[in-house]
């Protein structure tokens, strides 16, 4: 059976019990005939073309053996180098912090690295070993292209990513990628491989309408509403792990929907759906990120694009702690 008509019957059949389960539960209950939401007004982003200029700087020394800053109460310090250590609020709240003359907030216990690829050096020398990565790689293609929005990868440069470096025993590496055959195919015949990563599932992130439709035609021979979600787990021929005490075992097929961000490219947390199938207390990486987490590690030349000020909204705590500024919602 081709593979375009295999998904396409998954995502038909398991949408119809995902939906009425929706619906039971008070969501995707709008009227068809709902204007659509107003789009949130993107920020200009100039994180990117910081990092190329920082490029221009001398590389952090390697022998250093902490690469990381942390925030203190009086947030962070304007001199700190956001370009060549890991930047960290160790504390149990979120915090808003000026970086760069702009707002951004960070989540609580969270940490970031701001650079391209080319400077991953200290996220491999804070000697973190990762149970959970997530890559969201900026994939070639034409739309990309057009619309100037991010600048995208060849393929062959994600084997530079240092994922056998900072990856555990049995880490889940999960990667998103687009319908095209052609990335799918690289991700399981090449680039998993190659990173000794054991491809083990595919599962589909569905994107439908507040109304519970899909936000485009099943059909459409240019977009789906549908993302693939490729996972695997990490296994050297040299590690003899105890494969019976990990955590549940990775189901091949699964169905995810949501309503998707009016954030272009923003994808959904993935934090609870794989709870179940990484460690308790485990540690979590996003590469290619552009929002942060809290409890994980993000990197990405654009890893606070989406924590910017303008993004939330500002409510009053009931109990406002004197050390803490006024909390935000997005």
């Amino acid at each position: 059976m081709p593979i375009f008509i295999m998904k396409r019957s998954v995502v038909l059949e398991g949408s119809r019990a995902l939906l009425e389960a929706g619906r039971q539960c008070g969501y995707l209950t709008e009227a068809l005939t709902a204007p659509p939401s107003e789009s949130v007004q993107s920020h200009e982003c100039c994180l990117a073309a910081l990092c190329d200029m920082a490029k221009q700087l001398p590389l952090m020394d390697e022998s250093v053996e902490a690469p990381v800053q942390t925030l203190n109460r009086d947030g962070l310090d304007p001199s700190l180098d956001l370009f060549s250590y890991i930047t960290e609020n160790p504390f149990d709240c979120a915090y808003e912090v000026t970086l760069m003359k702009e707002r951004y907030l960070l989540p609580p216990r969270s940490r970031f690295l701001l650079s391209d690829i080319t400077r991953m050096h200290p996220l491999v020398n804070s000697g973190d070993k990762f149970d959970l990565i997530v890559l969201d790689p900026p994939w070639e293609n034409k739309s990309v292209k057009r619309s100037n929005r991010y600048s995208s990868l060849p393929s062959s440069q994600l084997k530079q990513l240092p994922v056998p470096a900072l990856a555990a025993p049995e880490c889940l590496v999960v990667t998103w990628v687009t319908n095209r055959v052609k990335h799918l195919r690289f991700i399981k015949e090449e680039l998993y491989p190659y990173w000794e990563v054991e491809v083990l599932a595919e599962w589909l992130w569905v994107k439908v309408t507040r109304s519970g439709e899909f936000v485009f035609p099943l059909d459409s021979p240019h977009k789906k509403p549908y993302e693939v979600l490729v996972l695997g787990r990490y296994r050297r021929a040299t590690d003899h792990a105890d494969r019976s005490s990990a955590a549940e075992e990775l189901p091949e097929q699964r169905l995810l929907m949501s309503v998707p961000s009016v954030l272009h490219s923003h994808k959904p947390s993935l934090s609870d759906v794989l709870k179940p199938y990484i460690s308790p207390k485990p540690k979590c990486l996003e590469l290619f990120a552009r929002s942060l987490q809290r409890d994980w590690t993000s990197w990405g030349n654009e890893v606070i694009k989406f924590q910017h000020s303008s993004y939330f909204t500002r409510e009053r705590a009931e109990e406002p702690s004197k050390t803490s500024e006024t909390p935000l919602t997005q």
